[in-house]
């Protein structure tokens, strides 16, 4: 697995905030500001530990990218402004393995990355994370 994150928010100091954040903790994070960025960055990198998806970007929707990121076995946690349960359902049906409404805390941010991935170290994710049995319903992770 690489230590790269995915970021795509078209929110410049939120993607800049999260890059040096999880820099720190030493991973190597790539931030996409849209949907097509996403989709290129998606196409170069093989397989990103983890990519961490706006919904709402400026040329498209976070699902899109939802979908790239799953199809190269990439797990996602989506964020948005808009928290509703129906938002929150939405991505976690499609297959985000955690979701944040905006605004969102760091230490909240931290504790969901190292929940899923671990850390860049390669201390493993705790295995409550593993996805479900194909037939099990999908509980998510939420914040």
């Amino acid at each position: 697995m690489t230590h790269t994150i995915l970021v795509v928010d078209d929110e410049r100091d939120l993607a800049a905030t999260c890059q040096r954040l999880l820099s720190r903790r030493g991973w190597h994070v790539v931030t996409a500001d849209s949907r097509k960025a996403a989709l290129t960055v998606l196409a170069r990198i093989p397989r990103p530990a983890l990519a961490i998806v706006d919904r709402q970007l400026p040329d498209g929707d976070g699902l899109d990218v939802l979908r790239a990121a799953l199809a190269v076995d990439t797990p996602v946690i989506m964020v948005t402004g808009y928290g509703s349960a129906a938002t929150r359902r939405l991505a976690l049906d499609e297959g985000a393995v955690g979701f944040l409404a905006k605004p969102f805390s760091t230490h909240d941010l931290l504790e969901l990355v190292r929940r899923i991935v671990g850390d860049a170290s390669g201390t493993a994710a705790a295995p409550a994370i593993l996805p479900p049995a194909p037939d099990a319903p999908r509980p998510g992770i939420h914040c």
